[in-house]
């Protein structure tokens, strides 16, 4: 089974931007302000995955800054987990400065069956992920649900492209110093962490930490795979294509054409996640 860890989907409206949310949201604006950046619906992303030959998509949404942008836009991905049952995996947008609403609508979406928070982006939604006072009540509502967190990384160093914003390693690291027992999930290979994984503390506190692989050519060559797995085991990477940023089958074909043991590749592809979410 091919699944892909992070895929996002919009409702038919943004995508049309008869709702026009440019110059309201800071994340929306750094990632779609341009008329040209592709957005895609459940139906275009099925589509895809048909003809591209992937199983599962984990379609993710954004982090929005509004409250009530997390809520429509998690209607849309509620709905569409149910109309393609066994296709998709949805995870929900959750503004942490909302306080409590934030904390109802995560209670809200475990309850029709989301599996996971994110992709979470502090630096554009404007809380502190390093902040363990702050983020407790998000974290506690997690693991009650049982959800995963997912959130977006960066490097430090390095190009600079659309997207890319400041969750650095560091930031990355305080927060799983914070919570060594939420399920964690870092975007783009984690802004380059898995690579502080050499130092033993570092290894020994990334558990329950995972590292997709969302917009990896754009990132670093192909041989990430293999040093990433030899650093801290193919069981902890995720693929992920950003689709529709890239093709999804793009990263799946890199991950065939690697040396690498076969039940690896097999574990990078799907196994891993569908341990990660508990799928039959």
């Amino acid at each position: 089974m091919i699944i892909d860890f992070h895929t996002h989907i919009f409702p038919p409206e943004i995508v049309s931007r008869h709702l026009n949310c440019s110059g309201k949201d800071a994340c929306f604006d750094l990632l779609y302000s341009d008329p040209k950046a592709r957005m895609i619906s459940a139906e275009e992303l099925v589509r895809n995955m048909d003809d591209q030959g992937i199983d599962v998509s984990v379609a993710l949404n954004i982090g929005w800054s509004s409250h009530e942008l997390c809520q429509l836009t998690n209607d849309y991905i509620i709905d569409a987990v149910n109309r393609f049952p066994g296709r998709l995996i949805g995870f929900c947008a959750v503004q942490p400065l909302a306080g409590q609403k934030a904390i109802d609508e995560i209670k809200r979406c475990a309850r029709y069956g989301i599996k996971g928070i994110g992709e979470l982006r502090c630096d554009t939604q404007g809380f502190d992920l390093t902040d363990r006072e702050a983020m407790s009540p998000l974290v506690e509502a997690a693991m009650r649900h049982n959800l995963i967190i997912l959130t977006h990384a960066s490097e430090p160093v390095g190009h600079t492209y659309t997207g890319k914003g400041e969750i650095s390693p560091g930031i990355l690291y305080r927060f799983i110093q914070n919570f060594p027992a939420q399920l964690l999930v870092c975007a783009h290979w984690g802004g380059g962490l898995p690579f502080y994984a050499l130092m033993p503390e570092m290894a020994a506190a990334m558990k329950n930490v995972y590292f997709d692989t969302a917009a990896s050519p754009f990132l670093y060559r192909d041989e990430v795979f293999l040093h990433v797995a030899d650093i801290l085991g193919a069981d902890k990477i995720l693929f992920g294509s950003d689709h529709p940023l890239i093709r999804q089958d793009r990263i799946v074909k890199a991950v065939m054409s690697l040396p690498m043991p076969e039940a690896s590749k097999k574990a990078i592809l799907g196994d891993n996640a569908s341990r990660l979410l508990s799928l039959n």
